[in-house]
């Protein structure tokens, strides 16, 4: 597993792919309440290795840069990983929603999400 900061990050995948990481698998995240950790997932497909690149980001600081210019694929990961994490992805020219707008207090797959009535928010959970 490769770690990279944030301001790396589009240079980092860039190298990848230059070195034969040219396959985009997934974008995802994990949630460890003190913080987040943003994956993502390449593949040599002529040495058949995958490469895990791990992201760290903190609860208070929830953004990344987008790798489309890179990977046009990263699209639907990114928009996926924002609306179920929080995590803004900074300088997409069509941030457009994958599903409907949450009207929800926390995103669905982070551990602080709690389950409410629908239409309900932690600040009417009546």
């Amino acid at each position: 597993m490769l770690k990279a900061e944030r301001d790396s990050l589009v240079e980092t995948v860039s190298k990848m792919k230059s070195e034969g990481f040219s396959y985009l698998v997934k974008i995802t995240a994990v949630d460890y309440v003190d913080h987040i950790d943003s994956i993502y997932i390449l593949r040599n497909i002529d040495s058949r290795k995958d490469e895990i690149l791990e992201v760290t980001l903190l609860p208070s600081d929830l953004w990344v840069p987008t790798i489309m210019g890179i990977h046009e694929s990263a699209d639907w990961y990114e928009r996926e990983m924002s609306e179920m994490f929080g995590i803004e992805i900074r300088g997409r020219k069509a941030p457009r929603l994958l599903l409907e707008k949450w009207d929800g207090v926390d995103p669905p797959l982070r551990k602080s999400f709690t389950w409410y009535a629908p239409y309900k928010t932690k600040d009417d959970p009546k």
